[in-house]
């Protein structure tokens, strides 16, 4: 057999020791800032039946779930023809297998799909949690306030900043229809990310406001092509007139319409975000359209709030902001890093009834979801990790011999009991290889315990970056350590 050279699928990747302890730092910062806030751990499985699943992202969304076959000979040994009543079948015994040309028939990939393909890997944390509130509504207390931090999954083409596997760190509230919560969920965004360092702009929009946009022009039901539209003005470097008025008219707007869209779209372009300028040309605009002027009052109420807060970030309104998502029903968040030209570091917003495809009806919610991918490399670019998480071992006692061995045994328990990590070189090796892996692992201290120090009771400890030594009790040693 030929060796084979080790590699892994595409938009994934291999995390070294380094990298999860900084990626840790990110999750552990995440998770207290949830708890602070009064946010409870769930989790959920890594597939969801595909039922959960399809409808819930928009048609480019379904297009990027991973589907899992139901089994991995499932094909080998299936056929699917047309039975005596025209109804499509799967047979899977191996002696009905035959060759297309001898009776089975070409079957499209959407009468496929469900016979082979009844599983897939989670989008994102959202849909699966409606499906948790739904499925466990006698066991939980509403409003409730969930948190997540798990993997997920998209079918995307991988390029810098965008994995197909990838972490998403989700916090929502469901069951309460208080603007408070938007706000709510804001002030996390601000205190999570002034506690990681990171410099960010939060930007704002709301679904009723995107749809009095299509009413007002005259297309009420193509809502969901504008959105997809819109949401493509900061992700193509092509003036909009090049791209998204030939993309309406594709969709099938009528030019009577992209005229009366192309205030919006003025406005959209020259990147006009103050609540001041564009809330007054929203309300002459929109005047006509009782959902879009909904809208506009939740923005504003969401901004009074925010005013007294003091959020060390920016706050802007942004008219072409949809996210793509079909279940979004009211106020639309997305964040941005200041400093670093990435995608969406955080973003979510306000579903009114995603539960209520599962069968629990008119229960509100919304949400956020913090990629904890591109937070980890905005944070590595900006160099903003502190050095001082890069040591899992505080202390590493040299091993000079057999006795010296058994010596140190009770001392490194005892660290550990006081809660030091400590561990000890497991050879008996030369000092200068000893010292070297204490130096690779950022290791602070580092402790000789020789004859003398065993006749004396005394520990010699060496500080491995300013390289001075000082001989310590036992207890002395613990305070020095634990300070």
């Amino acid at each position: 057999m030929s060796l084979q050279k080790p590699s892994i699928p595409k938009g994934t990747r291999d995390f070294s020791p380094l990298e999860m302890v900084r990626r840790n730092y990110i999750f552990d910062t995440i998770r207290k800032v949830f708890q602070l806030f009064g946010y409870q751990p769930i989790e959920t499985p890594a597939m969801e039946n595909l039922s959960t699943l399809l409808g819930k992202y928009g048609e480019e969304g379904d297009k990027l779930l991973f589907k899992i076959l139901n089994s991995g000979d499932f094909l080998d040994t299936s056929i699917i023809r047309r039975d005596e009543n025209g109804e499509w079948r799967m047979e899977n015994p191996a002696s009905s297998i035959q060759h297309p040309a001898s009776g089975a028939e070409q079957l499209d990939y959407k009468v496929l799909l469900p016979r082979i393909a009844e599983k897939g890997l989670r989008y994102d944390l959202t849909v699966p949690f409606a499906r948790f509130v739904v499925q466990h509504q006698n066991e939980i207390t509403f409003p409730f306030k969930r948190y997540q931090i798990q993997p997920v999954w998209r079918a995307d083409r991988p390029q810098k900043g965008r994995y197909r596997e990838f972490f998403q760190c989700d916090v929502d509230v469901i069951g309460s229809d208080s603007l408070l919560n938007e706000v709510e969920l804001i002030q996390i965004v601000d205190k999570v990310f002034s506690s990681l360092g990171v410099k960010f702009i939060v930007k704002l929009n709301n679904r009723k406001i995107l749809s009095g946009i299509a009413e007002v022009i005259g297309e009420p039901d193509r809502l969901i092509g504008l959105t997809i539209t819109l949401d493509k003005l900061e992700k193509i470097e092509k003036a909009y007139g090049d791209f998204v008025l030939a993309e309406l008219r594709e969709k099938g707007f009528a030019e009577a319409s992209i005229t009366e869209l192309m205030p919006f779209l003025d406005y959209a372009v020259r990147k006009v975000k103050d609540f001041d300028v564009i809330l007054p040309f929203l309300r002459t605009n929109l005047k006509t359209s009782p959902i879009g002027l909904a809208g506009i009052e939740e923005i504003e109420k969401i901004s009074s709030y925010l005013q007294d807060l003091h959020l060390s970030g920016s706050v802007e309104l942004d008219i072409s902001l949809a996210r793509g998502l079909n279940y979004y029903t009211g106020t639309i968040i997305e964040v941005k890093a200041a400093d670093v030209p990435m995608g969406s570091l955080c973003g979510g917003g306000r579903y009114d009834d995603l539960t209520g495809v599962f069968g629990l009806k008119g229960v509100s919610g919304v949400g956020i979801s913090f990629g904890a991918d591109r937070i980890y490399d905005v944070m590595n670019e900006m160099n903003l990790f502190p050095e001082m998480i890069e040591a899992t071992t505080k202390v590493l006692f040299v091993n000079f011999g057999a006795e010296e061995e058994k010596y140190c045994l009770p001392l490194l328990a005892g660290l550990r009991e006081s809660g030091i990590p400590a561990e000890i070189f497991p050879d008996v090796a030369k000092l200068k290889k000893q010292l070297d892996y204490a130096n690779r692992k950022k290791i602070p201290f580092v402790v000789l315990v020789g004859e003398n120090e065993m006749k004396e009771g005394r520990l010699t400890i060496k500080d491995m970056h300013t390289g001075e030594q000082e001989t310590l009790t036992w207890e002395q040693l613990k305070d020095k350590l634990a300070s």
